[in-house]
């Protein structure tokens, strides 16, 4: 059985998928990132945390602009009128995002990691992601 064959979209809801499965992961490693901001105790410190969450926004930010053109750009060079709905993601795309997920998955169940990390980095991912998932919808609503 051809891939295509499977659950076939046209090229604009490939970006729309990309948007969900970027934006929905965000929301709750951001969330799961304040939480752990409402955790700390207030003090100078948390200045420090704040900057270190916009410096990791900046960074991902960066690199996930990169990616969501790349893959917008693979998926509007698509020939076919419709893919599968499995083709959203390259398969290195699917490797990192698998890879991703038990990543931060790992991290959370590793006891010697500090509040104060998920603070930093999560808060600072998690809209990086948000983000890459506002651009995908930018380009699923400006495709025709």
């Amino acid at each position: 059985m051809q891939i295509d064959k499977i659950l076939p979209v046209s090229k604009r809801y490939l970006l729309l998928a990309n948007a969900i499965v970027w934006g929905a992961p965000g929301v709750k490693v951001f969330l799961t990132g304040l939480k752990s901001y409402f955790l700390l105790d207030t003090s100078a410190s948390l200045a420090l945390l704040l900057l270190g969450s916009a410096l990791v926004i900046c960074c991902f930010v960066m690199m996930f602009r990169k990616i969501v053109k790349k893959y917008s750009d693979r998926i509007l060079s698509f020939q076919q009128k419709k893919k599968s709905l499995l083709c959203f993601l390259p398969p290195r795309g699917w490797v990192l995002v698998i890879f991703m997920m038990c990543l931060g998955i790992t991290l959370k169940f590793i006891p010697c990691i500090p509040v104060e990390f998920f603070a930093c980095f999560y808060c600072g991912i998690g809209p990086a992601l948000i983000t890459a998932a506002l651009m995908f919808l930018y380009r699923f609503f400006i495709t025709k």
